[in-house]
């Protein structure tokens, strides 16, 4: 029995040190502080968690929840947005200015249509690399498969707009007022 435990033991020992730092973060990361951009039909978004919220009042510990795409959606604890959420939307990948790999969707919002947002607020960022101490904005939020993300939401625009990307300079958060445009280089089509 005791030589039956000793290789289960090492068996869970190589297991954990066969997987990377980012699949043991992943593992363990809470779902409703999760974003990820696969293509412009299957992603997740930081929203303010209550209803008819501004995004800057959203910016507190306990004041944002993943909001999903409905093709994007895989826990129950995450929001769904509605199908409709993005009334024209552009998605775009490839390799930033270092090199780094990056994801990323722009382009016009229905405010409207998702009871979270306030249409008239004129937005704020969220990130995973900004906030007190570079701990993200949420704290602790994560992009699945990449290093760092950028999200502005811009509900009085309407737009909004997220990167994904391995390369923190192409994930800008030191231009949170300057809006989407300034922060994530795409196709806004001309929304409003």
């Amino acid at each position: 029995m005791r030589s039956l435990l000793l290789s289960l033991g090492a068996l869970s020992v190589f297991s954990l040190s066969a997987a990377t730092p980012a699949q043991l973060l992943e593992a363990r990361q809470d779902v409703t502080n999760i974003v990820y951009v696969t293509d412009a039909n299957t992603f997740c978004m930081i929203m303010p968690k209550n209803p008819h919220t501004n995004i800057g009042d959203s910016e507190q510990p306990g004041g944002t929840k993943t909001y999903c795409s409905p093709n994007g959606r895989y826990s129950s604890q995450q929001g769904q947005l509605p199908p409709d959420f993005w009334s024209n939307v552009a998605f775009k990948t490839g390799n930033g200015r270092n090199g780094g790999r990056y994801a990323q969707l722009t382009g016009c919002i229905r405010p409207e249509k998702l009871s979270r947002l306030n249409p008239s607020d004129a937005g704020g960022q969220y990130d995973s690399s900004g906030g007190a101490g570079g701990r993200g904005n949420p704290q602790g939020s994560v992009c699945l498969g990449y290093n760092h993300y950028v999200e502005l939401v811009e509900p009085a625009g309407p737009r909004a707009c997220i990167k994904c990307c391995d390369d923190p300079a192409d994930c800008p958060t030191n231009k949170d007022t300057q809006g989407c445009p300034a922060v994530i280089s795409g196709n806004y089509f001309n929304c409003g």
